[in-house]
């Protein structure tokens, strides 16, 4: 939705799309009111050639190129936007802490050579197109390959229509501002889940109605308190996809012409009725034995879950396993997965691929001793990632809390067990164990002390004796409330994963390094994998922190 300009009454601050080089002072003709982040998008990795600032789930500033792959895009078995792929700032995709680089597109003969289209050369593609040929000697089965990406993909930048809505000048500034009040916050589009209700609705089903019922047996449970009716749609098209999968195999057809198992937005869409009534109840029950495997694992509310969206491939495999989730083995390597999720940071953003791997490979793994799935061997953790886990906004945050609560941690006051009726009753929180007065009376830097390293689980009432007091004289203090003997209490406090004698020193630098050790050996554990204390963050760029400060 663009504004023409040239109104008087209508003048608003102005700047130019991000990434725009502009010389001397460009008056524009016409304004962006809606659809800038697209247009920003677009302008970025189509038309300047240069490589894209950006996020990635885990917040961190990276620079990035965008490829198509011309295979996968040529290839109907996938979706278009499965053949986009991003790089570094060097052009390559590295794994095992950059030692091994698995694709490298850093010199154009290496685009040609991998079937690799620069996405920032859609505007200039008969150049690219000329050096490709030159580079395949003109190979005539290559030059054919090239016709059908130009007339398939490229063709299809050049002709898109896109939809424009002009205001005109002479609107009054009263409807410019009801307009873009509206499109910035009004306009919300239909979800998934409210044209399903409308499809269903033809076959006198009430969707809602049905999810008003699901949602009360999720009451129960304060874990799925944020589970959401797409969430739920989206879980029973990744077992109805997996279940037409297996179907199909079973008589008899070859691998290649199965159908993917798949929830993306497309598969939920075509969601029928017959398959969501059959596959609902089981999806359900996998929700619930989620959220007990949880609180088992000291998760207790939707507050303290990682990753909302690892419900939905958790209900999936769930809802496939079934009771044989008890047997401790099983149990074991389910968990093994979801702590790799967690720690490797796995669950931020587009997930559905993940989630269409997780479900055949980690019921295959618990069921039959197949292969270790692909989010296990993905996952990954850095010690120096500890440093800025500082609120609840990191997954990683959440689960070191969690595993923090293992091994019958106590509160250091009531020396009761932390666990689902001491966590209500007691008002649990994360709160520093060196206080905040204390570190910066004694310049102890702000990344240490106020990171997860510094942090457990405590009763609000024993935090509030804990006050900005050395650790030496608070800990006498909250000794004589709880009223036990020395050794009772030194047990108390290494529940909470560290060791008192640094405490009793007020000796910040070896408590830190110590207790840094004590929650990474927890995490291998949880992961059952090594990490290797050496190593640096695997992302390139700077951390850039959005946490809000507790």
């Amino acid at each position: 939705m663009l504004l023409e300009t040239g109104n008087e009454n209508v003048r608003f601050k102005i700047k130019p799309v991000e990434g725009v080089k502009l010389n001397g002072n460009v008056k524009p003709d016409l304004l962006i009111l809606d659809g800038q982040q697209r247009i920003t998008s677009l302008y970025q990795t189509i038309m300047t050639n240069e490589v894209v600032t950006t996020r990635n789930e885990k917040n961190y500033e990276i620079k990035r190129w965008y490829y198509i792959d011309m295979v996968k895009a040529m290839d109907e078995s996938y979706d278009l936007e499965e053949a986009i792929i991003s790089v570094n700032e060097k052009k390559q995709i590295a794994e095992n802490f950059g030692r091994s680089i698995v694709l490298d597109l850093s010199k154009k003969e290496f685009e040609y050579k991998n079937l690799m289209y620069p996405v920032s050369m859609i505007g200039d593609y008969s150049v690219w197109r000329r050096e490709f040929n030159e580079y395949w000697h003109y190979d005539r089965g290559k030059s054919m390959f090239w016709d059908e990406f130009e007339k398939k993909i490229i063709n299809n930048f050049h002709k898109y229509m896109l939809p424009v809505i002009i205001m005109k000048k002479e609107n009054p500034k009263e409807a410019v501002c009801q307009v873009f009040e509206k499109v910035n916050t009004g306009g919300v589009p239909l979800n998934v889940f409210e044209l399903l209700t409308a499809t269903y609705a033809a076959d006198e089903f009430d969707l809602k109605t049905d999810w008003q019922k699901i949602k009360e047996k999720f009451k129960n449970y304060k874990v799925l308190a944020s589970v959401s009716n797409t969430d739920l749609i989206q879980s029973i098209t990744l077992l109805a996809t997996y279940k037409r999968k297996l179907e199909l195999a079973q008589q008899g057809i070859p691998e290649e012409k199965l159908p993917a198992i798949s929830c993306k937005r497309k598969d939920m869409l075509n969601l029928s009725l017959n398959d969501y009534k059959r596959y609902r109840d089981l999806i359900v029950e996998g929700f619930i034995k989620a959220a007990k495997i949880l609180f088992e694992n000291h998760i207790f509310t939707d507050r303290d879950l990682p990753y909302a969206t690892q419900l939905i491939p958790m209900s999936a495999i769930l809802a496939v396993i079934g009771n044989n989730i008890d047997n401790l083995g099983n149990k074991k390597k389910f968990m093994q997965w979801y702590w790799c999720g967690v720690f490797g940071e796995l669950y931020g953003s587009s997930n559905e691929t993940r989630y269409a791997l997780d479900l055949p490979q980690v019921v295959d793994w618990i069921m039959n001793n197949g292969v270790e799935p692909k989010t296990v061997y993905d996952a990954n953790f850095s010690p120096s990632r500890l440093y800025t886990l500082r609120t609840r906004n990191s997954a990683a945050y959440k689960g070191i809390y969690a595993l923090l609560m293992d091994d019958e941690t106590r509160d250091w006051i009531s020396a009761t067990k932390i666990d689902l009726s001491t966590y209500f009753s007691e008002s649990i929180d994360i709160h520093h164990i060196f206080p905040v007065a204390w570190c910066e009376e004694h310049g102890i830097k702000k990344e240490d002390y106020n990171c997860i390293i510094n942090k457990t689980p405590l009763s609000s009432r024993t935090n509030r004796i804990v006050s900005g007091d050395a650790p030496s004289i608070y800990l006498k203090k909250i000794q004589k409330h709880a009223g036990v003997g020395d050794e009772e209490f030194l047990d108390i406090l290494k529940s909470h994963v560290l060791s008192p004698e640094f405490l009793y020193a007020d000796d910040f630098e070896k408590f830190f390094n110590d207790r840094k050790e004590k929650i990474l050996q927890r995490i291998e554990k949880a992961m059952n994998k090594p990490i290797p204390r050496e190593a640096k963050q695997l992302e390139e760029g700077v951390y850039i922190s959005e946490d809000v400060e507790e």
